[in-house]
């Protein structure tokens, strides 16, 4: 996906792409491939399947949320900053906090912040489920794009989702379901599943939109081998 290609399928999502975001993507892209040579950030390197593959599939979010109505966002297990930086890029007066339970990837991000000069985020090294021990009901939408089980995702992401606030889990074709159990237990519901694909067959996606609506106990989340062993 070239630069231009971006711009048109962006735009299809609703978002009009400026000659700043563009400049703001470029100079994220040159700190991945730099940094990636030193810490392991991402397996795709080359520039038009960045775009793709990062930075389109994290914009991918607006298919569910509008953006203009959250205040506070958390990305966890953010790696190198997918979606959290690029919503952060497209939506600058959304305050981003971005939890990763790797310091060096903390350490890019800072860099990444700082050379981008992107204020109003706060960089968490933690694991998802310590982190959420302390900040519970805090945020208006929690994302996660990882390999987790979506039950997993969901348990240690639900309690520090405001109440009606939402989380996404940014998934590939796999895993979208969620047992009534857990649903039940962390007091959320699905509102949505939204299946697609990426331009250029470059593969399936579901984003699992969840919305808290009550109360969750503070025994979750388990500690993460509780949550392997014993999923809800």
């Amino acid at each position: 996906m070239n630069i231009e290609e971006f711009k048109s399928e962006v735009g299809r999502l609703g978002i009009a792409v400026t000659d700043r975001e563009i400049d703001l993507l470029e100079r994220y892209y040159e700190l991945l491939i730099e940094y990636n040579e030193k810490i392991n950030l991402t397996a795709i390197t080359d520039k038009q399947e960045v775009f793709l593959k990062h930075f389109y599939d994290s914009l991918t979010l607006v298919r569910v949320i509008d953006f203009n109505e959250i205040e506070s966002m958390c990305d966890i297990g953010t790696g190198a900053g997918f979606p959290g930086i690029v919503i952060k890029i497209f939506y600058p007066n959304v305050k981003l906090t971005l939890v990763d339970a790797l310091n060096k990837r903390i350490n890019f991000l800072n860099v990444v912040s700082e050379s981008l000069g992107l204020e109003g985020i706060t960089l968490v090294h933690a694991r998802a489920e310590e982190y959420a021990k302390d900040n519970r009901e805090k945020f208006d939408l929690v994302t996660a794009r990882a390999v987790a089980k979506t039950s997993t995702l969901l348990e240690y992401s639900m309690p520090i989702v405001k109440k009606n606030k939402y989380f996404v889990a940014m998934k590939g074709h796999d895993d979208t379901e969620v047992s009534p159990n857990c649903l039940n237990v962390l007091s959320s519901k699905v509102l949505k599943v939204d299946s697609f694909e990426l331009p250029k067959g470059a593969g399936f996606r579901n984003l699992v939109l969840v919305q808290r609506i009550g109360d969750i106990s503070l025994k979750y989340p388990r500690r993460y081998a509780d949550m392997k062993k014993k999923p809800l």
